[in-house]
C-alpha cells in the first residue's frame, strides 16, 4: 500500500484544472499547492513555526545532495529523521540529488551506474548512484522521495535526450526495487526527455508501466522559453494518471505556477521566493517591486496594499530598503515571509477560481494587474 494517495475533488470547467488533495503520513496538502524549499533542512531565514504559523505550509522539500555531504544521512537517521532532526511535523519532499550533481558541470562524470563527482564544498570525490540516493532518502524519512534521474540541459540533441532519458528508466526501475520503506514514504517517478514530444511520451508510459503513486515533470525550466515550457506541459500532463498527483519540479514564478496549474499540475517548487528576496526584491500582486532601488529611500507605504503578511502589516518600503543596503538579516527575513506568503495565498487564490470554474478569469485579472502582457 502506498504512503500516500490523491483524492481529485474538482476539476473547472474553463479550463481542466485540477483541485485535490494529496493524502500523506504527516498531513494533508491542498493542491494545486507550491512547496517552499528548505534545501539544508531550512528554508532560509525561517524558523519552523513561522512556516506554520505565518504561512499555514503543509509540505517543504529537503536536498539530498546537500544533506549527504552535511551532515550526512546517517547523522539524520541517528537523530530521528530529517522531521525530528529539523522539528517538523508536517510533509516533507526530498530531491534525488540529481538536479544538484548534474548542474555540477566539469565536476561530474555520468555512468550508467550512476555520477561521480567533486563536492562544492571541499573538492572531495562522491559517487551517486539510484541505489544511494534511495538509501539517503530512507534514512531522511521524507513523505514523498524522487528518483534519481538525468536532468538534461536545454538544447542537448535528440540522440543524447534519448539515450538520456532511457537510462532514467532505467535508474527508476533500480530506485524502485531498492526502496526500503514503501509504506510510510512514497517514491515518484520523474518524465524527461528534454523538448522533444515523443520521447516525453515515451518516458512517462514506461514509468507509469512502473506504476509509482506519483509522478513529476522534470527538464523543464531550464532556459527554454515559456512557449516551449507550455508546449510540453500541454502535451506531457494529460500522459500521466488521473488518480495520482503530478509534480512540476523548479517552477514558481506567479505565470508559471497559474499556467502550470491550468495545464494539470497539482505540485510545484522553487528557490526564487526566497532567493530573490535576499537580494532586494518583493513579488506583489501589481508586480516586481525591487525596494533595494533609490527610488524607494522614502516610499513609507507597505510593499503590496493587497496582502496580510505579517512584513507588509507591520513595515514599509523604506524601512525595507534600509535594512537591505545595510545588510541587516531582518531586511531578507521580512522579504522572505512577504515572497512565501505572497506565493502561498496566490495558490489559495487559484485553489478557489478552480472551484469556481474560473481560473481563466482569474488568470487575466491577475496578469492585469501583475503587469503581465497576455
Amino acid at each position: 500500500m502506498s504512503a500516500i494517495s490523491y483524492e481529485l475533488l474538482h476539476k473547472c470547467k474553463q479550463t481542466g484544472a485540477r483541485r485535490g488533495v494529496i493524502h500523506t503520513p504527516h498531513g494533508d496538502i491542498q493542491t494545486p499547492t507550491f512547496m517552499p524549499v528548505g534545501t539544508q533542512a531550512t528554508v532560509k531565514s525561517m524558523s519552523q513555526d513561522e512556516l506554520k504559523d505565518m504561512l499555514d505550509a503543509k509540505i517543504i522539500l529537503g536536498n539530498t545532495y546537500h544533506l549527504y555531504l552535511r551532515p550526512g544521512h546517517k547523522l539524520i537517521q541517528k537523530a530521528g529523521g530529517l522531521h525530528k532532526f529539523m522539528n517538523w511535523d508536517r510533509a516533507i519532499l526530498t530531491d534525488s540529488g540529481g538536479f544538484q550533481v548534474f548542474s555540477l558541470g566539469d565536476l561530474r562524470n555520468i555512468t550508467e551506474e550512476g555520477v561521480e563527482f567533486k563536492s562544492h564544498l571541499d573538492g572531495s570525490r562522491h559517487f551517486l548512484s539510484p541505489e544511494l540516493s534511495m538509501e539517503i532518502q530512507n534514512c531522511l524519512g521524507s513523505d514523498i522521495m524522487m528518483v534519481f534521474d538525468e536532468c538534461v540541459e536545454y538544447g542537448a540533441n535528440y540522440e543524447y535526450n534519448k539515450k538520456s532519458m532511457e537510462m532514467t528508466t532505467r535508474w527508476a526501475k533500480r530506485c524502485k526495487e531498492y526502496h526500503k520503506n514503501i509504506e510510510k514514504q512514497a517514491l515518484f517517478g520523474i518524465v524527461q526527455g528534454g523538448m522533444f514530444k515523443d520521447l516525453r511520451e515515451q518516458s512517462a508510459k514506461d514509468l507509469i508501466d512502473l506504476d509509482f503513486p506519483g509522478y513529476a515533470i522534470g527538464g523543464l525550466s531550464i532556459g527554454e522559453s515559456p512557449e516551449e515550457m507550455y508546449d510540453i506541459l500541454d502535451f506531457t500532463a494529460p500522459l500521466l494518471p488521473e488518480n495520482k498527483p503530478r509534480y512540476l519540479m523548479g517552477v514558481g514564478t506567479p505565470d508559471y505556477l497559474i499556467e502550470s496549474a491550468i495545464r494539470g499540475i497539482d505540485m510545484c517548487d522553487c528557490v526564487i521566493q526566497t532567493r530573490i528576496a535576499r537580494n532586494g526584491t518583493a513579488l506583489t500582486s501589481l508586480g516586481k517591486v525591487t525596494v533595494r532601488n533609490a527610488s524607494y529611500a522614502e516610499d513609507f507605504t507597505t510593499l503590496d496594499p493587497n496582502c496580510d503578511c505579517y512584513t507588509c502589516k507591520n513595515y514599509t518600503k523604506a524601512y525595507i530598503r534600509h535594512l537591505i543596503k545595510c545588510n541587516e538579516i531582518l531586511g531578507a527575513r521580512l522579504l522572505t515571509i512577504h515572497n512565501l506568503k505572497f506565493t502561498m495565498n496566490l495558490m489559495e487564490n487559484v485553489r478557489k477560481a478552480i472551484e469556481q470554474d474560473r481560473l481563466l478569469d482569474f488568470r487575466n485579472e491577475f496578469y492585469k494587474n501583475y503587469g503581465y502582457d497576455k
